[in-house]
């Protein structure tokens, strides 16, 4: 027996290396091109590198004017999840307390938009953007993310504010706390779990995401993110690999500093808002 559960276990950890190993392979290279020169990833792109050299980021970070690129995105991404957690957490502990109909087809319509592709709704979604003078604007955008990220932290902070105990509430107003200063000191706090898994789910999609800043910000220089400034090494005859694989990691590394530091509140968070209450 003792044998089977042997030869089990190592073609279980076997078979996992090598999903890992074909998991990480487009990684490692995308790390090995980004130090290769354009007619060495032509001729192949599996090889090591001939000579490792940093020439490729120094371009990369010139051209696409990083430290501007990754204000703007820093910027669009700090505002635009903060404004996230304020409407998810205040609408989702509002319908988690309302016990009436009118709530429960309130919720159904704030999550609906989850259910709904971007793209089914993007072209009227710029209309309506410029109508609000949202376009070509860095503040302008977070305004769009936070009507577009709401619906699902609603959903997670509803879930969870079900399981708060009323009688926190009950206490509260009585010690002589009003509406605001009971979400703020007493229930807000509670809600750090879910806090933690609407950061690093929107943080990773806004500071990822390509298509509606393109929409959005358009073309300008000024207002890009580093997504749209590494969309530059993308021509019409020539695509640069190279750069293109250097902008990537260069991209990459923020957001993964983001995930490494909040990665143990994702999957609890996740599970807490949809399965408590």
């Amino acid at each position: 027996m003792k044998g089977k559960r042997n030869l089990k276990t190592i073609l279980i950890t076997l078979i996992l290396i090598i999903f890992l190993i074909i998991y990480l392979l487009p990684l490692v290279l995308m790390i090995t091109n980004s130090y290769k020169t354009y007619s060495e990833v032509m001729l192949n792109a599996l090889s090591l590198p001939a000579k490792v050299t940093f020439d490729n980021f120094k371009k990369v970070f010139e051209t696409m004017n990083y430290p501007k690129a990754f204000f703007n995105t820093l910027v669009i991404t700090l505002v635009g999840v903060t404004g996230i957690i304020i409407i998810g957490s205040m609408a989702g502990y509002k319908l988690a307390r309302s016990k009436t109909k009118l709530s429960k087809y309130t919720f159904l319509y704030c999550i609906m938009p989850m259910m709904i592709p971007f793209q089914s709704f993007m072209i009227t979604l710029v209309q309506v953007s410029k109508g609000m003078h949202l376009t070509n604007s860095v503040l302008g955008i977070t305004v769009v993310y936070w009507g577009l990220g709401a619906p699902m932290a609603i959903f997670l902070y509803q879930g969870f504010a079900k399981s708060i105990p009323h009688e926190l509430d009950e206490a509260a107003i009585i010690d002589g706390c009003n509406q605001f200063q009971l979400f703020t000191k007493i229930i807000f706090p509670l809600l750090k779990s879910v806090t933690a898994a609407v950061i690093v789910v929107n943080a990773m999609w806004v500071w990822n995401d390509f298509l509606l800043p393109l929409l959005v910000l358009g073309t300008d220089k000024k207002q890009q993110t580093l997504q749209l400034a590494a969309y530059s090494f993308m021509g019409q005859y020539k695509m640069e690999w190279q750069n293109i694989m250097a902008a990537a990691i260069l991209i990459i590394i923020p957001a993964l500093i983001i995930y490494l530091v909040f990665q143990k509140h994702i999957i609890k968070g996740m599970i807490a808002g949809a399965v408590k209450g």
